[in-house]
């Protein structure tokens, strides 16, 4: 047994390293880089795994380079999302008290409704306006209903007057239109004297007046929506 591990060590210190390295430099010589096919093993071996691990490389940061886009996508929609729930929170803790405001404006609308005749009831209002200025002992000169104007809910009647009078009777009549039961307003408001008469004005205004359309009206307008401005 002790002759045979004797040869064994003299055969593995037997091994020419210096011949061993030649050898492999000898292959790494003279390579045509035209024609890696006709290389030698050992550096044919070495470019293919270079290629694979550069392969690899561009494999990998392509991966990261989309994951990289997919995770700031997801930020910036994190963000929008965040933003979205606190404008929802908000609305939210303030709902009740939008239900209260909603709930005002439609006793509002209510009570304006209330004001406003009907198709039936605008004689009896234009006879209120006359009878305002005759009862003040103002003088018409002029009460000329114009050309009514339809709306969406609710159509306006402008009528031109013009009467005659002091300045306290003129004073009142303007107060008891705005005292009406119904929407009167004044507008193109126009004072001067009268002619021959020092103790006597001549105001000239428009008296525009609403009334809320009938449920036919609305209909109508429903049905054919190209209609409306004048009546």
């Amino acid at each position: 047994m002790a002759i045979l591990r004797g040869k064994t060590a003299a055969r593995r210190s037997s091994i020419d390293w210096a011949a061993v390295q030649q050898q492999l430099q000898r292959q790494f010589t003279r390579l045509d880089p035209n024609d890696p096919s006709r290389w030698p093993a050992l550096p044919r071996a070495l470019l293919l795994i270079g290629v694979a691990l550069a392969l690899l490389a561009a494999l990998w940061y392509l991966w990261l380079s989309d994951q990289e886009v997919q995770l700031d996508n997801a930020r910036q929609r994190e963000s929008e999302l965040r933003t979205q729930f606190t404008q929802k929170a908000a609305q939210a803790a303030a709902l009740d008290t939008l239900k209260q405001q909603l709930e005002q404006v439609r006793q509002f609308v209510a009570q304006l409704e209330k004001q406003l005749p009907s198709r039936a009831e605008m004689d009896a209002l234009l006879s209120d306006i006359n009878q305002a200025g005759v009862g003040r002992g103002l003088q018409f000169e002029l009460f000329r209903p114009g050309q009514e104007q339809v709306r969406d809910h609710y159509a306006e009647l402008p009528i031109t007057v013009r009467v005659t009078g002091s300045y306290e009777e003129i004073g009142q009549f303007v107060s008891d239109v705005a005292h009406l039961s119904r929407i009167v307003t004044l507008t193109n408001l126009s004072i001067a004297p009268t002619p021959n008469r020092a103790d006597q004005l001549t105001m000239e205004a428009t008296a525009r007046t609403f009334r809320y359309l009938d449920p036919e009206e609305i209909e109508g307008r429903k049905s054919n929506p190209a209609k409306g401005g004048a009546s």
